[in-house]
């Protein structure tokens, strides 16, 4: 038993001693887990990521290359061209959409050849009379790509009626009179497109204008092939061209390329800045010429100052041969009739007119809309202007033009009207332009000037180079102002915006 005893107490040392080498130390104990408890901030187990980003094309924006070869005097052309088109949209492009205008008139217009990116396309879609060229494209083309268009066309340009009534129907300037030739929307241009709806090309319309454009750049040149040698008012300022007998322009920014043609212009021009402003008449005509002139000057300088800068180099003004003004980028028409009628004072319609299209290169030109779903955002702020412009430049005829421009209608309707539903051409304008001014009228008095024109160079400022709506309008107004104004949209608006 003692050994018993002895044996045990030999082995209870043994494992003691056994125990102590082997104890880990304080340090090497982990000390014990603590649980993980769910926060508002934990993340999953496989947090997800942002996409990365789209890449973006390289080009800023379109860049249009045409070489016209006219013959004046039969009035024909071959016209070779090519479009280079970056993605901007996001989205992955099957195809292209083109409007080609001058495809309206039959026989006007004939596609010689067609590639893209160097490869021939058959497969296009232009049926007979139809403003829609749909382009199938070889390979589908990414959000960040660029594809390059190549064509190859002849025009046989129309010659303009000799008189239309422009409170039935709008005039048409695309074609020839006896004294001018215009071309306008005369080349097959990429329309532009909204993601989630496709590409935007509305049907013409009896009056107003039905095309959207985005902005592109433009290099223009423009030989005659019968040896005329004609005067060119043209959207772009003129460069050399590189090669003897032809003529070329360019244009950056723009959303339109025109140019009239004539044996019979006189030109006039004057500087505003770094701007060239260029007035181009027929004989007999000097008196309205130097007032179109001298009021597009004036209305070049008042809109920099209230509205933003004027973003080209040049500025043309052209009296049509037809009837009525229309706008194109650095470029517009006044009607011969204004012409007839100018009496050598401001109080009459060329010099409404010469302002109301200047400022189209602030409202059309560079803030885009939709001109056939909501014409009143050009139109209402073009009218607008004139009123800016009679009373910074002709303050005491203010109360005139207000008399002379505007009338009361019993039933004028809504401001926000389609060109679809304008019930008339004079019932549009009624509508879009003038009730439109009455509306301008309503908010500056409602805010006072001070956030009037602040809300105008904002709302210009945030599109310039780009396409807004009726509800960017608004968004603009509200961050500029807090006036309640629900009593004049339920009066002028049919829409909520």
């Amino acid at each position: 038993m003692h050994k018993t005893i002895a044996t045990l107490a030999l082995l209870s040392f043994f494992f003691f001693l056994l125990a102590a080498c082997s104890s880990p130390t304080p340090e090497s104990i982990p000390p014990p887990e603590t649980p993980v408890l769910p926060t508002e901030t934990a993340l999953p187990a496989e947090s997800p990521t942002e996409p990365p980003p789209l890449p973006q094309p390289t080009l800023e924006r379109p860049q249009y290359t045409i070489d016209l070869q006219l013959n004046y005097s039969t009035k024909a052309a071959m016209v070779n061209q090519t479009i280079t088109y970056p993605n901007w949209t996001g989205e992955t492009l099957t195809e292209l959409v083109l409007s080609v205008q001058p495809n309206l008139w039959s026989g006007g217009f004939s596609l010689k050849s067609l590639l893209v990116d160097n490869q021939p396309i058959t497969n296009y879609q232009l049926p007979n009379l139809n403003q829609r060229l749909e382009i199938p494209l070889p390979q589908p083309l990414p959000p960040g790509g660029t594809v390059t268009l190549t064509m190859t066309y002849g025009l046989i340009l129309p010659q303009m009626p000799a008189y239309s009534n422009p409170n039935e129907v709008r005039p048409q300037i695309y074609g020839y009179s006896e004294r001018q030739l215009n071309l306008v929307d005369w080349y097959p241009f990429v329309v532009p497109y909204q993601p989630g709806e496709g590409w935007i090309l509305h049907n013409p319309w009896y009056y107003g204008e039905h095309l959207i454009y985005d902005t592109a750049d433009f290099d223009v040149t423009v030989t005659f092939t019968d040896g005329s040698n004609p005067q060119v008012a043209s959207s772009g300022a003129e460069v050399a061209s590189g090669s003897a007998g032809s003529r070329r322009f360019k244009l950056e920014a723009g959303r339109t390329f025109a140019l009239s043609i004539s044996t019979l212009y006189k030109v006039a021009q004057r500087q505003v800045g770094d701007v060239t402003v260029y007035a181009y008449y027929f004989a007999f005509y000097d008196a309205p010429g130097e007032a179109m002139l001298q009021t597009t000057v004036e209305a070049l300088q008042v809109f920099q100052e209230k509205f933003g800068p004027y973003r080209h180099k040049t500025m043309t003004a052209v009296q049509g041969d037809f009837n009525d003004g229309m706008e194109f980028s650095a470029f517009y028409f006044i009607s011969r009739d204004y012409f007839n009628l100018y009496d050598n004072t401001p109080k009459n319609y060329l010099v409404i007119i010469a302002a109301h299209e200047t400022a189209h290169q602030w409202w059309f030109d560079a803030v885009a809309n939709d001109q056939a779903l909501e014409p009143w955002l050009d139109e209402t702020l073009c009218t607008y202007s004139e009123r800016i412009y009679y009373e910074t430049v002709h303050p005491d005829l203010l109360d005139w033009w207000w008399g002379y421009r505007y009338f009361e209608f019993q039933k004028a309707g809504f401001v926000d009207t389609p060109i679809y539903e304008g019930d008339g051409q004079r019932s549009y304008w009624d509508k879009t332009y003038l009730t439109g001014a009455r509306f301008m009228e309503d908010l500056r008095q409602r805010v006072g000037d001070e956030i009037f024109f602040a809300f105008l160079r904002d709302y210009y400022t945030q599109f310039a180079g780009k396409h807004a709506t009726a509800a960017d309008f608004f968004r603009v107004f509200r961050e500029n102002s807090a006036a309640d104004i629900s009593d004049l949209m339920a009066k002028y608006f049919q829409k909520t915006y």
